[in-house]
C-alpha cells in the first residue's frame, strides 16, 4: 500500500461537471451522513422535477430539488457541486433556497406557533365543564332537529 503524496489532488476534490445525490446532500449539509442521506431518497423525501429521484441520480448545476425534513420542506436550486463535507458556511454556497419556499416555511411556521397557542393553560373548571356541556347539549339538539331524516 502507498501513500499518495499530499499536494496531489485525490478523486474526491476533482472539478466535476455532476455529482451523486446522496453525495451532495451530505456534502451540503442536508443530512448528517452518507447513509441517512440515502434513507432518505428512497423514501421518496427528495424530489426533482415533481419526480422522486433515485440515490444515484447524478445532479448537475441549475437543478431544483425539494427536499422535505420533518416539517420543512424545501425547494433548492443548486449553486455548486462539492463531494466533499465542508463546514457549514462552505455548504451553504452550494445551494440557494427560493423565495417561495422560504415565504412557505415561515409561513407554516408560524401557523405552527399560533396552533400551539390556543390550546388552554389548565384544565376547565367545574362551571367551567357545566357550561360547555350546556352548550353542546344545547346545539346538538338543534342540529338533530334539523337535519336528522324523518319518514314521513
Amino acid at each position: 500500500m502507498s501513500k499518495q503524496p499530499k499536494n496531489q489532488k485525490d478523486q474526491n476534490t476533482q472539478e466535476t461537471d455532476s455529482v451523486r445525490a446522496d453525495k451532495w446532500l451530505w456534502a451540503a449539509r442536508f443530512f448528517k451522513t452518507r447513509s441517512i442521506a440515502k434513507a432518505a431518497i428512497e423514501g421518496g423525501k427528495v424530489h426533482h422535477n415533481n419526480e422522486r429521484i433515485k440515490v444515484s441520480k447524478e445532479i448537475r448545476i441549475g437543478m431544483e430539488l425539494t427536499i422535505q425534513q420533518g416539517f420543512d420542506r424545501k425547494t433548492v436550486v443548486v449553486k455548486a457541486l462539492s463531494n466533499i463535507r465542508g463546514g457549514a458556511p462552505a455548504a451553504q454556497l452550494l445551494y440557494e433556497e427560493t423565495e417561495v419556499s422560504i415565504a412557505r416555511r415561515e409561513l407554516i411556521s408560524t401557523q405552527r406557533k399560533l396552533h400551539n397557542l390556543a390550546r388552554p393553560e389548565h384544565r376547565p373548571s367545574k362551571k367551567d365543564r357545566r357550561d360547555i356541556s350546556r352548550f353542546r347539549q344545547e346545539n346538538d339538539a338543534g342540529y338533530a332537529q334539523n337535519w336528522s331524516y324523518h319518514d314521513e
